[in-house]
């Protein structure tokens, strides 16, 4: 079976490495992107209202929040925790988050999409942190999930976002 599969796969990739197909514009409006979009929303509402049931209804278990963190000495760190972990310590607490996402430049190709989108965290009001949200899309059964987020962070050179 192999010796039938491979030799389409290596034809394929061979086709698809001459040239990448090009990127799509920014705003990309089309309604497949919109589709991309909804969960991703949504959980970044959850995120904000700190709604771990609702983090959970946009995701895939297996999937996880990575985030690169750049210190202020230059060094980096890299934290990583998986969706149930991150929705069973979201409670409400005296500081109020609202991550805002700038415009982003969403790729799909069937039922795997990602979106790449800038963003600035804001506490109480504040901006707190930015940085660049990469989000990997799977769709099953006609349902985009979120399957991963990888995040950098940093704490200058944040713009606003709306």
């Amino acid at each position: 079976m192999l010796s039938l599969i491979l030799p389409l796969l290596l034809a394929t990739s061979v086709q698809s490495a001459d040239k990448l197909p090009p990127a799509n514009p920014l705003p990309y409006d089309d309604p497949e992107a919109a589709a991309v979009m909804a969960p991703v929303n949504a959980l970044f509402a959850a995120f904000n209202a700190e709604d771990g049931a609702g983090v959970l209804a946009q995701t895939r278990p297996e999937g996880v929040l990575l985030v690169v963190n750049e210190l202020s000495d230059g060094s980096r760190k890299i934290f990583t925790m998986g969706w149930a972990k991150l929705a069973s310590v979201l409670k409400p607490g005296p500081n109020r988050n609202e991550e805002r996402l700038g415009t982003p430049a969403i790729e799909i190709d069937g039922d795997v999409a990602m979106v790449w989108a800038p963003y600035v965290n804001y506490r109480n009001g504040k901006a707190d942190h930015c940085g660049i949200d990469l989000m990997d899309m799977v769709r099953e059964n006609g349902t985009w999930k979120v399957l991963n987020i990888t995040s950098s962070h940093r704490n200058t050179g944040c713009l606003p976002q709306r």
